[in-house]
């Protein structure tokens, strides 16, 4: 990613403290969507997107650690943790956390994916600073007690066996350890029914005082605000905390490289007495830093991106094979995915795999034509321009941007750059991940003559 703009200002605090560092990133019309960041001296970065037009703000602090930073044992260890954080502090009790946003009419809530950790709260404009102080709290407070990870422990079990009891969520959590195995991106982010029982309070808070250090932040925050006033709050709530143990550190840098993958012809099926059968069928795909993403994201759209895509046409509206049939892609620091999914009657299963596996070959080899690439960069546009609406994923898109890419991007940028793929570059990335011979992944009530066929689809 690039920065339109970078403009950096320093200035010294009033009592004598270190200084912050402060920069535009994107200057907007009239002052709307222009990006500015600020870096404390203790290394926490401070993101803001301003948008007058509207009268609520997102604010969200991202944590450079996900599931992908777990050893064996300590599987599920940053999704465990990221409950606690909703359990009490120094200063607030659970219900007092929940009912400070409640009486506000806000929304809180946080996730966590194999490479970062996101904690957020959407409020009324006004109400900011109230959001701010909690989040705040939060992250920087968590007491971790014996008997609230005991509870908490009970309640990821069951989340744990609602997605088990959800076959065409389990698929993928399938597909990941077909393609990566045995390491942390093959593992769920959950953790297993064994990790999670074997976790204890100490063990999480050494993860915890570990990952979430200044260093490791990104606070993000969009909407009608101002990046001044924000930025007193958060560090006002940071200091208040005690956070900023070492006023001369930077802030980590975003992943870099480890390995690629180069997986092919896996095939891992788990037998279930269920309705459908669910499949996957990929290929390893793009790091979410290589330049040819743009290219694969309108060959994703035109292949399985929607109701006109190839896939949709070829298995549901043509055949009626499927309900659900769509294509999608995964990138991270270093490698990613491709991935065809389906769900289908079991009988149906061999019928929709060698469609879906003519039409990746199809493509791989002799490419798409200029018209869907075309219809495929529109519709992609459109996508990207109409899931950026609101405040929330305006600060999922400069929070993720910073921690992930350490740049920002502006909307009419990335439509530039979507609008700059030619069908010479859909068609080389269409050769390159495609053309690999794929793995693959089922969940259903398979029976042993199945298996020896599903085994051959992708030979």
């Amino acid at each position: 990613m690039t920065s339109r703009s970078a403009k950096a200002t320093a200035r010294p605090s009033s009592e004598g403290r270190a200084v912050a560092r402060t920069q535009t990133l994107i200057k907007g019309e009239n002052g709307i969507g222009t990006v500015r960041k600020t870096t404390l001296p203790g290394g926490l970065r401070i993101v803001t997107e301003t948008l007058p037009s509207v009268r609520s703000a997102t604010f969200g602090i991202w944590a450079h650690v996900g599931s992908r930073d777990e050893t064996p044992a300590l599987g599920g260890a940053t999704h465990y943790l990221e409950h606690l954080l909703f359990k009490g502090t120094s200063r607030r009790s659970a219900l007092d956390i929940s009912s400070a946003l409640d009486a506000v009419g806000g929304e809180m809530n946080a996730f966590t994916a194999k490479e970062y950790t996101c904690y957020y709260a959407r409020v009324l404009d006004t109400d900011l600073p109230l959001a701010i102080d909690v989040v705040c709290d939060m992250l920087t407070g968590s007491v971790i007690r014996e008997e609230d990870v005991d509870v908490e422990r009970g309640a990821i079990l069951e989340e744990i066996a609602m997605t088990e009891d959800d076959p065409g969520d389990c698929v993928h959590d399938l597909f990941a350890h077909t393609m990566f195995g045995d390491n942390p991106l093959g593992r769920p982010v959950l953790g297993t029914v064994d990790t999670v029982n074997a976790l204890t309070a100490d063990r999480i808070r050494r993860f915890y005082k570990k990952h979430y250090d200044p260093t490791h932040l990104v606070v993000a925050c969009a909407g009608n605000i101002d990046h001044n006033k924000v930025v007193r709050q958060v560090r006002a709530a940071f200091e208040k905390a005690g956070a900023f143990k070492n006023l001369g550190v930077e802030p980590v840098a975003p992943r870099g490289g480890r390995r690629a993958l180069r997986t092919a012809g896996r095939v891992e099926l788990v037998g279930r007495r269920t309705e459908q059968a669910h499949v996957i069928l990929g290929t390893p795909g793009l790091s979410r830093t290589d330049e040819r993403r743009w290219a694969l994201g309108v060959l994703n759209t035109a292949l399985g991106g929607g109701m006109s895509s190839r896939l949709f046409q070829e298995v549901r509206e043509k055949r009626g094979l499927a309900y659900s049939v769509y294509s999608y892609t995964s990138g991270f620091a270093d490698c990613g995915l491709f991935g065809v999914y389906a769900g289908c009657r079991p009988s149906q299963v061999h019928d929709v795999l060698k469609i879906c596996r003519d039409e990746l070959d199809q493509v791989a080899e002799h490419g798409l034509p200029d018209d869907e690439i075309e219809r495929a960069i529109g519709q992609l546009r459109g996508s990207t321009v109409l899931g950026l609406e609101d405040t929330g994923a305006l600060m999922n898109r400069i929070g993720k941007s910073e921690l992930c890419w350490g740049e920002q991007m502006s909307v009419d940028d990335m439509l530039t750059r979507i609008a700059s793929v030619t069908p010479d570059d859909v068609r080389s990335v269409a050769r390159d991940v495609l053309g690999r011979r794929p793995s693959l992944s089922v969940i259903g009530p398979i029976k042993d003559k199945q298996a020896a066929r599903l085994h051959d689809a992708v030979a």
